[in-house]
């Protein structure tokens, strides 16, 4: 039995045993996990090998916030309604500027949730994932599948804690992810240059960043479509 890997989440499995004649099935990423979990054809350093590979996503385009390894701790965190889905940048700042109506107006055809990457000045990089694209709006929206992360100084998730539902709201000034008591789990202004990150109700979280004001430096959002 070998394996030949294949783009688009699909396995193709060769077998042949004994007076049978060889066996070809197609079967997609998470069948192939399954059989791994309750059969015994799997070995280890094959399965050592596949790890890393099923975790890394397709990036239709290269990110300049995250490096392979954070994409693959990333990737191991997102609800599994995304996992398998490539990632498209809809939004950096590189490519389109630092403006919060820009970002609005590129997430506008986007009907899939979204992950934000910020970098700051000291070289920092956390942000959010959103089970929603990030829009103008006159109050909270979003589920409670939405999480902060951080990688300052290791990696941390921040997932819900239940305590409100103060997801995601935005408008022409800020954008906000989480709240309560004029606190806000990550906040950035119209130019994409000033951020803050406290500690808020909504995910418990602490400070994203080193301090709780921060300088921008490099914005990303995808899409999983």
């Amino acid at each position: 039995m070998w394996l030949q890997r294949t783009p688009l989440n699909i396995k193709i499995i060769y077998t042949a045993s004994g007076a049978q004649g060889p066996c070809v099935q197609i079967i997609n990423v998470e069948e192939a996990k399954r059989r791994k979990s309750t059969c015994s054809y799997y070995d280890d350093d094959e399965e050592e090998e596949e790890t890393l590979e099923d975790f890394l996503p397709d990036l239709k385009q290269k990110s300049m916030l995250l490096d392979d390894m954070q994409v693959e701790k990333l990737a191991h965190r997102l609800p599994a309604r995304v996992q398998g889905y490539p990632w498209h940048l809809v939004y950096s700042t590189q490519e389109h500027g630092t403006s919060l109506k820009t970002l609005y107006r590129n997430l506008a055809p986007v009907d899939s949730p979204v992950l934000l990457v910020v970098k700051d000045m000291d070289n920092q990089v956390f942000g959010a994932y959103a089970t929603h694209p990030f829009r103008l709006s006159d109050h909270y929206y979003g589920t409670g599948e939405t999480f902060l992360f951080t990688f300052c100084p290791d990696f941390k998730v921040y997932k819900w804690s239940g305590e409100n539902s103060y997801f995601i709201n935005g408008d022409i000034s800020s954008l906000e992810i989480g709240g309560g008591g004029g606190r806000f789990g990550l906040w950035l202004d119209s130019d994409l240059y000033h951020g803050r990150s406290n500690a808020c109700c909504t995910f418990n979280n602490n400070t994203l960043a080193k301090k709780e004001d921060f300088i921008v430096q490099d914005v990303e959002v995808w899409a999983f479509e």
